[in-house]
This record gives structure tokens, C-alpha cells and sequence, in this order.
């Protein structure tokens, strides 16, 4: 595994790994809210890395890159750290992969860069709205909890984000993977989360313009984002594909790594 360091958008320092097949189709992984690179363990250390180069960033804020005060507001800094890394590392036309608030930084992407140095889309429980606009597509369940996400009050903030991990699954997570996630999620500050989160966006016009292969995985019990986006995204991108995943929730790849993988090294292996 190795690890860089790549300047993003407005000079902010980003923490980037990647391992597998230098020669492969890079794949570069983008996780969501509060999380960080090491979500993307089971693909990461899995076959995938025979065939493709495989790339996870850590987004501003998050994980071991740099964490400013006020960053977060705005999609151009989110775009420019996505391309940064794209061009910093000389990745020839990757298949972007984003869960959950990826989504989001996807469309970031795509509204000031299009689509010429992709290769294809893979949106996982994603997102493409925030602020009202996506409010219908969230959970009463997380709604209930998310202003506690926001709390500088630590006992809150980790009661909070424990609930937080627990509506990911659809079947209780084991301690240890309880623990891995609660650990790199405390490490993103509640600034980040609250400056991430307040945004109000609508990406509808960049959905229906896109034309490179679309993924769309989205497990059917997920208590965070509701199947009813994924529903939505595949009317705005028709030649999208929808994989469902009956007993998965918000979390697929952790909880179905083999089926997750294998679709998305045949989407991969494809372009």
C-alpha cells in the first residue's frame, strides 16, 4: 500500500493511498460524511487489486488529510481536490466510486470538470441533493439524530455517532468493525460535518447530461438514504444501471464484499 500526498483545492493537503495493479484501470474510491479511506478495507485488500489500480482518498476533513475551518461551503474546493488527485497520480480514466456523500462530491466534480477524464460513474447509497432538497430522501431515523452530529459537547458527539454507525447495517456489526468505524468517524471534527452538511445543492441538470456508464449500487434496507434516490437517480441517468441489494443496508460493499467487488470489477472490466 502505498500513500501520498496530494495538494487539493485552495492548498489543502489530501491524504491519498493506493495498491493493486499499476497497470490496471484505476478505481478511485470516495467515501462519505464523517468517514475516511480505510471504509474501502474490503476491496482495497481484496482480488480487485490483481486486476485494477485501486485508489482511496481521504476527503478534506477527513481521515489524515487536512482539516481547515470554513473549507467546506463551496463545490469548487470538492471538485479540485477530486482532480488534483486524478492528475496528481496520473490516473488514466478512473471509474469514480462514492458512497453515500461521495455522491455528492461527484456531481461537485462533474459540474466544474465533466466527464472527460472518467472513465465511468459507480454511486453507492449516494446522494446527489443537500439541504431540503435531499430531506426526502433521508430517513426519519437519521434525521432524529443528525443535529447531534453537529455537537462540540463530546459525550454527545460519540453518543451520537454510535447511533450514527449502528443504521448502516442491516444486520448488527460485529465489535470489531464497530470499533473501526467508530474510531476514524470520532476523528473527523463536528465542524466539518456541520460546514459539509449545510450546503444546499441540487445536481439534477449534471445528472441527465451525464453519458459515460453509470453503476448504481443501493442496498434495500437502508435506514440512512432511501432506495427511493437511487430510484430517482436511474430516471435522471436512464442508461444507468440499478444493482439492489435485498438485505443490505446503507453499506454494501462492507456487508456484501464478494457481490460488491465482482460487480464492480465486470462494470470495470467493461469500459
Amino acid at each position: 500500500m502505498k500513500s501520498h500526498t496530494v495538494t487539493g483545492g485552495g492548498g489543502v493537503q489530501l491524504h491519498v493511498v493506493e495498491t493493486g495493479n499499476p497497470q490496471g484501470r484505476p478505481i478511485l474510491f470516495i467515501h462519505g460524511l464523517s468517514q475516511c479511506g480505510l471504509c474501502w478495507k474490503k476491496q482495497l485488500e481484496s482480488d480487485l487489486a490483481d486486476d485494477f489500480r485501486l485508489i482511496a482518498m481521504d476527503v478534506r476533513g477527513h481521515g489524515l488529510s487536512e482539516k481547515p475551518k470554513g473549507a467546506y461551503g463551496d463545490s469548487q474546493p470538492w471538485a479540485d481536490d477530486v482532480q488534483a488527485v486524478i492528475t496528481g497520480l496520473g490516473l488514466n480514466q478512473p471509474v469514480l466510486s462514492g458512497w453515500s456523500y461521495g455522491g455528492e462530491i461527484i456531481c461537485d466534480y462533474l459540474r466544474h470538470y465533466g466527464e472527460e477524464h472518467i472513465g465511468g460513474l459507480n454511486l453507492i447509497g449516494a446522494v446527489s441533493k443537500l439541504g431540503e432538497p435531499v430531506f426526502p430522501y433521508l430517513s426519519q431515523e437519521f434525521m432524529g439524530i443528525a443535529e447531534g452530529l453537529f455537537s462540540d459537547v463530546v459525550e454527545d458527539s460519540v453518543a451520537t455517532l454510535n447511533k450514527f454507525i449502528h443504521i448502516w447495517f442491516d444486520k448488527k456489526p460485529t465489535m470489531e468493525d464497530y470499533y473501526l468505524f467508530l474510531g476514524f468517524n470520532a476523528n473527523t471534527p463536528p465542524y466539518v460535518r456541520a460546514e459539509a452538511f449545510g450546503r444546499l445543492t441540487e445536481n439534477d441538470d449534471i445528472l441527465t447530461k451525464i453519458s459515460k456508464p453509470v453503476l448504481i449500487t443501493h442496498g434495500e434496507n437502508d435506514r440512512l438514504v432511501l432506495i427511493a434516490m437511487a430510484e430517482y437517480h436511474k430516471t435522471k441517468i436512464a442508461h444507468a444501471r440499478l444493482s439492489r441489494y435485498p438485505d443490505s443496508g446503507h453499506i454494501p460493499f462492507w456487508e456484501y464484499p464478494e457481490r460488491f467487488n465482482s460487480e464492480l470489477r465486470s462494470f470495470t472490466a467493461a469500459l
